[in-house]
């Protein structure tokens, strides 16, 4: 499990204390109004924000002081941040080696990334010849070549319409699976995001507001929680 214990983080005028258990091999979702601090936690997780206090436990050990490189985490944003002048290939490449000093163990593990996502045979093509979908999965490839234990996606599928953002999340389910990944979920979208996560942590009022399985969080009738259920029932 992955422990936050009293994580103290300053952003602008705004202060939160993060305080939650996330388990392994499940995917655990972080919902809550704009501005919540979904994201500023899972920057805090990444090592691209750092806290003032606190401590991030992972197997025993504090991470609060090692650079994101170092740390068991892979994101994957909204924007798939390929580069457009590298092929698809040499995009998934750059998870293992920046420099791209690949071994022939490590070409086919990016080959083997690349079927895993369905896009066997493309690692030629650039980015601007693929669909936004295929974008994203060559994003997720790429996540998937660095073999780190957790994947923190940040509303990765937000820019996709709602029949490639179903085939996605199918996608990243299957992949958490087979490859055993412990995954954190933001999203603005409780109920997508439950089509993927068993466990729900719902930020408000500066920290950690509820965390719970996520079959109980729609059933939730606390008054911050049923004032954002119901803000995204009207859209």
């Amino acid at each position: 499990m992955l422990e936050l214990q009293q994580l103290h983080v300053c952003q602008g005028q705004n202060n939160f204390c993060f305080d939650a258990i996330l388990p392994t091999e499940k995917c655990t979702a972080l919902v809550g109004a704009s501005g919540a601090g979904k994201t500023t936690l899972l920057n805090t997780l990444a090592g691209f924000v750092t806290p003032t206090s606190g401590k991030l436990l992972w197997q025993g050990q504090d991470l609060v002081s090692q650079l994101p490189a170092q740390r068991p985490f892979t994101s994957l944003f909204q924007e798939h941040n390929l580069f457009a002048h590298l092929d698809l290939f040499t995009n998934v490449g750059l998870g293992i080696d920046p420099g791209l000093r690949l071994t022939e163990n490590q070409r086919q593990a990016v080959e083997e990334a690349l079927m895993q996502v369905g896009l066997a045979g493309m690692g030629k093509r650039l980015p601007g010849s693929l669909s936004g979908g295929q974008r994203q999965r060559g994003a997720l490839a790429r996540a998937l070549v660095r073999r780190q234990p957790w994947l923190l996606l940040d509303e990765p599928f937000s820019a996709l319409d709602p029949g490639l953002r179903r085939e996605m999340i199918d996608l990243v389910a299957d992949l958490q699976e087979r490859n055993k990944l412990s995954l954190v979920l933001v999203s603005h979208d409780p109920e997508e995001a439950l089509q993927l996560a068993s466990e729900v942590i719902f930020i408000a009022e500066g920290g950690v507001y509820w965390q719970g399985q996520g079959r109980d969080f729609l059933q939730q009738q606390s008054e911050p929680i049923a004032r954002y259920l119901g803000h995204m029932a009207s859209l």
